[in-house]
């Protein structure tokens, strides 16, 4: 029997309930999981008190210093990493868009504690740059999350949108779900919080061959991306693979930024392989779902 837990690492506004359907899938294989939250969100998370205000008044909540702004990706991997040790032994560690950034920082310090790290849709910033770099490269043209943004994040210190804003469900749900179905979208962007610490994507730290690269590392390409579009998640497989010691396998799934809704069965499957991969059962090196 394979025991080798896997670690299921959500993004920012999102939680550990992110991960529920896809949890499921593994369970009904045979594959343990456990899905945490990362400092800063879910129930580690915060909102500015403005938001709960009444009656609301945006403008305030739009420069209400955030709670969650002293949370840094060196913090957060840190945690993370202290997670993983609490399971006694190396796991697969999967990471989903801005969580890429604290699993690639939680890598580099802690190796030993991971079997694979499968990032899907994330950030991976390991050529010396800061995350928040990436968002102004060419490779992030059409991406849609800055037009949900409604605070300045060096004034708040996070990355701020307003879930309960009428005009902007629309948006959002374009933005993170468009190929989810309509109630599971509505009660996931319920779910969501205000906040993602500014601290997380603007931190630059060192990622090296002898520690991070020898970690073996997988790729969710979600094609149909506009959080993450696909061309900057292809450039942050071409990143890994010059630091690490062998090639990423990658995945090619035709779906918005969250498969793990839209398709999880589909991403269980691939969680799967990278957990027979960690008990060395030959799998397929990678495709397209």
């Amino acid at each position: 029997m394979n025991n080798t837990p896997v670690v299921l690492v959500h993004g920012f506004w999102h939680g550990s309930w992110a991960w529920s359907a896809v949890a499921e899938r593994l369970a009904r294989t045979g594959v343990p999981s456990l899905a945490v939250d990362l400092d800063g969100s879910g129930l580690r998370g915060g909102s500015p008190e403005a938001r709960w205000a009444r009656p609301f008044d945006p403008a305030v909540f739009a420069v209400a210093p955030s709670p969650v702004a002293d949370v840094t990706a060196t913090g957060a991997a840190e945690m993370l990493n202290a997670q993983l040790r609490a399971l006694g032994r190396p796991a697969v560690v999967v990471a989903h868009s801005m969580g890429g950034i604290v699993a690639t920082r939680a890598a580099e310090l802690a190796p030993e504690l991971f079997a694979e790290l499968v990032y899907v849709a994330a950030h991976a910033p390991v050529a010396g740059l800061p995350s928040v770099a990436y968002v102004s490269m060419p490779e992030s043209a059409g991406a849609q999350v800055p037009g949900l943004l409604c605070a300045d994040p060096t004034a708040t210190g996070a990355l701020r949108i307003d879930p309960a804003d009428p005009a902007r469900h629309a948006a959002i749900r374009e933005c993170f779900y468009h190929d989810v179905e309509a109630a599971t979208a509505d009660a996931a962007i319920a779910l969501l919080g205000t906040d993602g610490s500014f601290g997380i994507p603007a931190e630059t730290f060192e990622v090296t061959p002898e520690r991070y690269g020898r970690v073996p590392h997988a790729y969710v390409v979600c094609t149909e991306d506009r959080v993450v579009p696909a061309a900057l998640q292809r450039r942050f497989i071409r990143e890994i693979d010059a630091i690490s010691a062998r090639p990423a396998t990658v995945v090619e799934m035709k779906t918005s930024h969250s498969p793990f809704l839209s398709a999880p069965e589909a991403v269980a499957e691939t969680i799967a392989a990278a957990h027979r991969r960690s008990a060395g059962v030959p799998v397929s090196s990678g495709g397209r779902v």
